[in-house]
């Protein structure tokens, strides 16, 4: 039978008020105190080996999980067994949200790489969340920008072609990786072509060539998964529409 509980590799304490990732989480503007109230939740870190689920599709919801160290993706599986590809998440964002509203999850979450998660338990968060207000509204916050996110991502399948969508990936990794201290033109990406393309409802060969039209353009560079971006100016009037072309 196939094995669909995260590996757990090593235990670690947890402690929200030393994680790097602090101010991209749910703590976010909580005072110190609120914090260590927080933190309470937090049992233990675990770590996920690369290609083992958080969680599966129809796993009921205990927690939600703060992606700490490394990468996952979200997909479900149609009924003919293809999979499609929902999203890819870094340190800082939160994974588990889908399972709020039938408290189970509607996805799949499979890390990308060896990664590390703080599993909050949700039962207790919604407990805290209502002594908190500042907690709960960082809660909004997230289920807010899942909305959004879940409203970009129809406005690049249904308004741009191959192209723009891979500019577009390309830029939204840029943005996240920035705020998270990192370069936002040199960067690794940890998702395999075939999986941008689930996500960005393209074919392989698509991005294959979305990559080489880049790349003739004179604006990113990809060797195997290294990013080089080198005209960002340029990739975002690509993906504004200007000089708009098929793909």
């Amino acid at each position: 039978m196939l094995e669909t509980r995260p590996v757990q590799v090593q235990h670690l304490k947890a402690a929200c008020s030393n994680c790097s990732v602090l101010e991209l989480c749910l703590p976010i503007g909580l005072t110190g105190q609120e914090v260590e109230r927080l933190n309470t939740l937090i049992v233990q870190r675990f770590k996920v080996k690369k290609d083992a689920a958080l969680y599966r599709t129809g796993d009921p919801l205990r927690s939600l999980y703060a992606v700490r160290i490394g990468s996952f993706k979200t997909s479900m599986v149609s009924v003919d067994g293809r999979e499609q590809v929902t999203g890819f998440h870094i340190p800082g964002e939160m994974l588990g949200l889908d399972a709020i509203s039938a408290e189970e999850h509607a996805c799949n979450a499979i890390a990308l790489e060896d990664s590390e998660v703080c599993p909050i338990h949700f039962a207790q968060l919604e407990k805290l969340a209502q002594n908190l207000p500042s907690l709960q509204h960082n809660l909004n916050r997230l289920l807010s920008r899942e909305i959004v996110r879940d409203h970009s991502m129809l406005m690049l399948m249904g308004n741009m072609n191959s192209d723009e969508r891979l500019a577009a990936f390309l830029l939204n990794l840029s943005q996240r990786f920035s705020i998270r201290g990192y370069s936002s033109r040199d960067f690794v990406l940890k998702m395999r072509r075939e999986e941008i393309g689930s996500y960005l409802g393209l074919r392989l060969e698509t991005i294959c060539r979305g990559i080489a039209h880049l790349r003739n353009q004179g604006l990113v560079e990809i060797a195997g998964r290294d990013v080089k971006i080198q005209n960002m100016e340029g990739l975002k009037q690509l993906v504004a529409g200007c000089n708009r072309h098929q793909s």
